[in-house]
């Protein structure tokens, strides 16, 4: 119990002794159920905690209240581990009125039998709550993580009362690592919802929080731009960390050996971090959540019972149930006398989202000095983007990334003296193989114009099917003049000493501009490839794929006039003038069309 600014204070239990949560997720350092009082002209109890410590609970109000009576208790979110005490709680405070949403009391009504008619108030999405100097405004966020779920934010403190979004598992001290307990949580627990989770944040986007609260873990004061970071990656599927994961089974370890021989050979490939997991020892939840983490992913396991061994079964099957998507999939299997265990492992998960099956490696038993350049060519195929990233070991003169250029979506990307910049370029391609040439066209408003027109030289980044939308809309929706667009991203440089991408593409290819040419509303640039490098085989993303695939599907428009039909932005008019250029891509008015 202690004060988290004045008049708002902490009311709820740290069970340092709790050693398994919802009876799957093992504790290391217990847990904590938050409940929380704001004292202004009205009191307000925020979330109950779990019937075994109601007791304890209503003591801590009872301490800071003394006898006065809470107006409102807010219901955020009714699980049990946050409403069992509530039935005490109304007991005790008979006049208190209950706040929630419709889904709120219908599940009360289950849990408890009560859906307190008579003395509650049924809030909508968004609205207020007066309770003196403070107004409290409620967000709706079903499914994060049941359907009643709503959040609360204070807007005089700043305090965003998150339910049990930002929570982890353990001590409310926040001394401890936070990052860890915080991911094996979400991803237990929160990881199938991602869609409501960008929802929210695209809701409560432009709060001024400066206080997160959860209903489990610590409640959060600094650095909240970490935290909103990591639940973006998550909420998103991306990558949290460089590197390759690899885990796996073995009965009798020969497929141990194997697996580690994989690790130093991908250590020695520039690979940045290399973690393994055996299925047998490590504990499962804490593999799910480190699947998440990485892109990169070598799943092992032997052929058992003429299927796979039941660990990496009950691995896969959890992980399709948490929406497991946006991953490079490598597959070893290992079996004497059937070779089941790679197409079981593609069939378990092929009804995952954006899974990129790029190899596999068939083994018999024990690892013999015949089958080493098997696997030796496996973990090299597996390296290919690092070593292709690492200058020491790159090919820099790989003419194979000419055959990636199509009609496409690009990143050019340059420097301007002070940052890095890119922007999202259509038109490129090999105009001469001897000496080999390139021309790219960019539109006069791009300030990446100015400065490649300038620098004479510059990278394309050749895009893959796999980009997100907000890549083109970092790199495309806004301008290099305004914003740093390589802040916080981790930079790669080609020999040229520009920046490229580290993900969503499979080439890089460097030019010296040697020729320019005025186009009026563009200039025609034509370089000299002076370097080129393939990370990968995936497929380019071309214009129509976008078109198709990535760009979001435009929602009914009520407005008249004219949608660029690259990024969504409206002109409103009867007539799109000739020479319009749209103000957030910068494409002209060929590529808008009417409303109608």
């Amino acid at each position: 119990m202690k004060n988290i600014v004045e008049n708002v204070f902490e009311c709820g239990i740290y069970d340092k002794e709790a050693s398994i949560f919802e009876n799957q997720f093992p504790l290391l350092q217990g847990m904590s159920f938050n409940s929380y009082v704001i004292v202004d002209e009205k009191i307000v109890i925020l979330d109950c905690v779990d019937k075994k410590y109601e007791e304890i609970w209503l003591k801590n109000i009872e301490n800071i209240i003394k006898d006065k009576i809470p107006d409102y208790l807010i219901l955020q979110h009714v699980e049990p581990d946050h409403s069992g005490a509530l039935k005490k709680f109304i007991e005790k405070y008979k006049s208190t009125i209950i706040v929630g949403n419709e889904k709120t009391f219908e599940i009360t009504k289950k849990l408890f039998d009560e859906d307190f008619e008579s003395r509650r108030i049924v809030i909508n999405d968004e609205d207020t709550l007066d309770i003196g100097n403070r107004k409290l405004h409620f967000y709706f966020a079903p499914m994060v993580h049941w359907p009643e779920v709503f959040m609360t934010y204070d807007e005089v403190d700043k305090i965003f009362f998150s339910a049990d979004a930002f929570g982890k598992f353990g001590s409310n001290d926040i001394l401890e690592p936070w990052d860890d307990e915080a991911r094996r949580y979400y991803f237990g627990i929160v990881a199938k919802y991602g869609e409501q989770v960008k929802a929210l944040f695209e809701k409560i986007k432009n709060l001024n929080i400066q206080i997160i609260a959860p209903l489990h873990g610590p409640v959060l004061k600094q650095n909240l731009d970490h935290y909103f970071n990591l639940y973006k990656i998550w909420s998103n599927y991306e990558k949290e960390e460089d590197g390759f994961l690899i885990v796996y089974t073995s009965v009798y370890n020969d497929t141990k050996e194997i697996v580690y021989y994989i690790k130093d050979l991908l250590e020695k490939n520039s690979i940045p971090k290399v973690e393994i997991f055996n299925l047998s020892f490590d504990e499962i939840n804490k593999v799910v959540s480190e699947c998440f983490k990485y892109k990169n992913i070598i799943f092992a396991t032997t052929t058992y019972n003429n299927s796979i061994f039941p660990f990496m079964k009950d691995l896969l099957y959890r992980l399709v149930d948490k929406n497991f998507q946006n991953k490079n999939i490598f597959l070893i299997g290992n079996g004497l006398w059937s070779e089941n265990a790679i197409s079981e492992m593609k069939n378990i998960l092929s009804s995952c989202n954006n899974l990129k099956f790029v190899s596999n490696l068939q083994i018999e038993g024990a690892m013999k000095e015949e089958n080493k350049t098997q696997i030796n060519t496996f973990a090299y195929n597996a390296s290919e983007e690092y070593i292709a990233k690492d200058d020491s070991k790159a090919n820099k003169n790989d003419n194979n990334a000419m055959y990636n250029i199509g009609y496409g979506l690009y990143i050019a990307t340059s420097n301007d003296g002070k940052k890095d910049n890119g922007f999202v370029l259509n038109t490129a391609m090999q105009i001469t193989s001897n000496p080999n040439q390139m021309v790219i066209c960019i539109n006069k408003n791009n300030y990446s114009y100015e400065i490649i027109k300038e620098n004479k030289k510059v990278n394309i980044n050749i895009l893959t099917t796999d980009t997100p939308f907000d890549l083109i809309k970092q790199y495309g929706f806004q301008s290099g003049r305004e914003v740093d667009k390589f802040k916080n991203v981790k930079i790669n440089r080609t020999s040229n000493g520009l920046v490229y991408l580290n993900d969503y593409i499979n080439s890089v290819i460097s030019l010296n501009i040697i020729y320019y040419k005025d186009l009026s509303t563009h200039g025609m640039f034509i370089g000299e490839v002076v370097e080129s490098r393939v990370f990968n085989n995936f497929k380019s993303l071309t214009y129509d794929y976008y078109q198709k695939n990535i760009k979001p599907k435009r929602a009914n428009v009520k407005k008249k006039g004219w949608i660029c039909k690259i990024c969504g932005y409206i002109y409103e008019g009867d007539e799109l003038p000739k020479d319009f250029i749209c103000p957030i891509c910068k494409h002209g008015a060929i590529d808008f069309e009417r409303i109608v």
